[in-house]
């Protein structure tokens, strides 16, 4: 599973991860802070260097060598020669009506992931991707029905932050306040890497854990992983039924963590960090909005501190599926309050550029 770097430095500019350069944005900070000082030794420059690199990767947003313009243009070719900064190209740019920016990279295999800037009026969110495609065949999600493709790098998932928070300073003139791992892919399947772009989002570019969001469609071990880190991170559990046999017919992976499982570990992270858990709850008409399966999740979940987001469906091509009524997903609403769990209905962002999860990807695949 890829995660950081564990190769040692062995001196020269040739230092690199079998055929490929260092990518930095896959080492935590200290980490790369300490190969920057070995090189630098290896070939006779002033350990201050490190200092200045670091700061243009984690302060400026550097997507390469050649921007450095305080370090020497010859030492900058040597650290291209010996890293890299993972540049993403885009793809595709789609700017919503409400705000919403959604960008299709592309990788440097030819890959394509998708995040999502989604600005409000006290926060500017992002939404990245931690797999390109996903496996678990979720029924109600874009990702899913174009499969897995294959495991994101620490260093591409890092990146997707770096690229997208230039375009948030230069269209919204705000930094990024919060990150959710909602994007493509299912994060706890790819749990050394994101791990990794943990550390760096956090301890590098400063971002506060508070701020960052894990999401999982119930994998229990990564759950149970995510609770040992000392960090408050917060965790988000994409439920969607509060039933085994109905969210085993939604998300096939309830069937290897059944949802008694689910929930301990669920219960446990929640003891462990104190921190309100979220669940995310699709609303499809007709298969699992039936205002009983509010009383079903209310005692479910009557004794976590927790917030349900309620989400209408976002169509997908193929899938003869439609979201809930307006006045059904306020039912279904009224029901949790009347429980005493607190729920909202997510306002739909960008859906007039398929700005849901794995839609444009999958938009584009068909017009290609």
């Amino acid at each position: 599973m890829p995660g950081r770097s564990t190769q040692k430095y062995t001196g020269g500019i040739g230092h690199q991860q079998g055929n490929r350069p260092v990518e930095l944005l896959g080492l935590g900070p200290a980490e790369a802070r300490s190969h920057l000082e070995r090189f630098l030794e290896g070939i006779g420059a002033p350990a201050y260097r490190a200092t200045q690199i670091v700061e243009w990767i984690y302060e400026h947003a550097a997507r390469g060598f050649a921007e450095m313009t305080n370090v020497p243009e010859s030492l900058r070719q040597q650290l291209a020669e010996a890293y890299s900064l993972t540049a993403l190209d885009t793809a595709y740019e789609a700017v919503s009506s409400d705000g919403t920016v959604k960008h299709l990279w592309a990788l440097s295999d030819g890959e394509q992931v998708e995040s999502v800037l989604i600005p409000a009026r006290d926060r500017l969110t992002l939404c990245i991707s931690s797999q390109a495609g996903c496996a678990l065949g979720c029924r109600f999600c874009a990702t899913g029905y174009f499969g897995f493709r294959r495991q994101l790098r620490g260093s591409e998932i890092v990146a997707q932050y770096r690229d997208a928070s230039r375009v948030a300073r230069s269209r919204f003139e705000r930094p990024i306040s919060n990150i959710v791992f909602m994007g493509m892919g299912e994060p706890m399947a790819n749990l050394g890497a994101v791990n990794a772009a943990l550390d760096v989002l956090h301890r590098g570019f400063g971002v506060g854990a508070r701020r960052i969001t894990v999401s999982t469609v119930g994998l229990v071990p990564g759950i149970q992983e995510l609770a040992r880190r000392p960090e408050p991170f917060a965790l988000a559990v994409s439920l969607h039924a509060p039933t085994q046999v109905l969210r085993t017919e939604l998300v096939p992976v309830a069937r290897r963590y059944p949802l008694p499982d689910l929930m301990r570990a669920v219960r446990e992270f929640a003891s462990r960090k104190g921190r309100r858990v979220t669940f995310e709850y699709t609303l499809i008409d007709g298969i699992n909005d039936d205002p009983q399966l509010a009383d079903t999740l209310a005692d479910l979940l009557h004794d976590l501190l927790c917030y349900v987001n309620l989400i209408p469906f976002n169509p997908i091509p193929s899938v003869d599926w439609k979201p809930s009524p307006e006045e059904r997903v306020r039912r279904f609403a009224a029901r949790l309050d009347r429980h005493g769990i607190a729920a909202g209905v997510r306002t739909p962002r960008g859906r007039d550029i398929d700005a849901a999860c794995g839609q444009l990807r999958l938009a584009r695949a068909d017009s290609d």
